[in-house]
């Protein structure tokens, strides 16, 4: 995949997990990650808990190594490189972070 859609994955990644991370947890810790994809060097703080965090970090790798030049969507992908149960959790914390950014702009439009 191009270096602008790997960072952009991360970025959507972290958006995700941290709205349901502040939503759902209560023990949030700021910490920095670094990345290295092709010619690409960037970092970008998160605010997770440790379960939280051992969950993106597990998806950040899966995005590593993701072996599409064009990737699809993961849960279209007919060669799934996610754990079932794994998928599944990250599965969740999208549709509910999906669900609250909807929510939220409901709230800016009528506000």
């Amino acid at each position: 995949m191009t270096e602008e859609k790997f960072k952009s994955e991360v970025e959507i990644l972290k958006k995700f997990f941290e709205i349901h991370c502040a939503k759902k947890h209560n023990t949030l810790l700021p910490y920095k990650q670094s990345f290295n994809y092709k010619t690409l060097h960037f970092s970008v703080e998160l605010n997770l808990c440790e379960e939280c965090r051992n969950l993106i970090n597990y998806s950040f790798e899966r995005l590593y190594e993701c072996p599409h030049e064009i990737k699809p969507k993961c849960r279209s992908c007919k060669n799934p490189c996610y754990e079932k149960s794994k998928y599944k959790e990250v599965a969740k914390i999208m549709k509910f972070s999906g669900i609250q950014l909807g929510l939220s702009r409901i709230k800016k439009f009528f506000s």
